[in-house]
């Protein structure tokens, strides 16, 4: 953990209602305080002063009160340094020179400041200071990389997350949403990289060549991606909950080579199975032929019934049957 890491210091304010009824009572008594002393003299100079002053002080205490909603968190400072941080729901009072800090609510400020810029009206934010602690989900889109055989392939995946932490999260890192899209990119490419999309047979099994496939391992894949993901984001105060692959093929430049390849595998392991069980019911005729002495061939009778036998058997189409009537010698 970096010595530079705030730790996280868990507030308990004061509850708010108390504060508000208190305060629209002191707003009450500073405007007829005010009032009272438009009569003039002495004392009305005074209950001017204290009225003013009291309703100065209703402002002020109207800032330190704040509203935290399920699944949020307030993370407060106070001229610069870290306050606190209150993940409770509810309604409180917090000194009213606390102001919270949320990136999310940064970036929207920062976008409808570029908005009015640019259309000359001015937009209003509609995110909360608040940091979010609900689940999330992130999808970076799909990216091309290489497999460890180099194959240029797009993948894309998913990831389920949320904030645990939200003072690591504000603090330790500039923007957390940013930084945790940033760092899947770079897992799933680190990742993906160590595996081949396919193996199509054994011949290409290697040192390089792990057993697992992008394809056929997907779920073991992504588990190592969750775990690799965990450790660049637990300092950002993140908890990855699942990542998910989404999207897995090869890059188009060389889809349509990869599909002739897996044809052709096809074809081959196909052809092998024929042939393997052509040998064994051709070997079972010649056997049984000569077991029951139904007819007694030589040895290069018997080659040229194998050798019909496989052709028929082994062949593509059907064969035409050709009906000899006169002797087989």
């Amino acid at each position: 953990m970096n010595a530079n890491q705030i730790e996280e210091k868990l507030l308990k304010p004061r509850a708010g209602i108390p504060v508000l009824a208190g305060d629209l009572v002191m707003l009450v008594v500073s405007i007829f305080a005010m009032i009272a002393g438009l009569g003039g003299g002495l004392l009305g100079a005074v209950l001017l002063i204290l009225g003013a002053a009291a309703f100065i002080a209703f402002f002020i205490v109207l800032a330190g009160l704040k509203a935290v909603r399920p699944n949020e968190a307030l993370v407060l400072t106070l001229f610069g340094n870290y306050y606190g941080t209150i993940k409770e729901p509810g309604y409180y009072f917090v000194n009213p020179f606390c102001s919270s800090v949320s990136p999310a609510y940064d970036r929207a400020a920062a976008r409808a400041n570029e908005k009015t810029k640019e259309s000359g009206s001015a937009q209003s934010v509609t995110t909360r200071n608040r940091v979010s602690l609900k689940t999330m989900t992130l999808d970076n889109g799909r990216q091309k990389v290489n497999d460890v055989l180099g194959n240029p392939i797009i993948i894309g995946a998913v990831v389920i997350w949320h904030v645990e932490n939200p003072t690591r999260a504000v603090f330790n890192v500039e923007d957390y949403p940013s930084f945790l899209s940033t760092q899947t990119d770079s897992t799933i490419r680190n990742i993906a990289r160590l595996y081949p999309y396919d193996v199509f047979d054994e011949g290409e099994e290697s040192d390089t060549v792990t057993e697992k496939t992008l394809r056929g391992s997907s779920q073991e894949i992504a588990e190592k991606m969750e775990a690799e993901l965990q450790k660049r984001v637990t300092d950002a105060g993140i908890v990855v909950e699942e990542v998910r692959i989404t999207h897995l093929a090869y890059a188009e430049e060389i889809a349509a080579a990869m599909l002739q390849r897996q044809q052709a595998a096809a074809v081959i392991a196909a052809r092998q199975k024929i042939v393997d069980g052509a040998v064994g019911m051709v070997k079972m005729a010649v056997n049984k032929l000569g077991e029951d002495d139904v007819v007694l061939l030589d040895d290069e009778r018997k080659a040229a019934m194998v050798s019909n036998l496989l052709v028929v058997l082994c062949g593509g189409h059907d064969a035409q049957p050709v009906v000899n009537t006169g002797s087989i010698y």
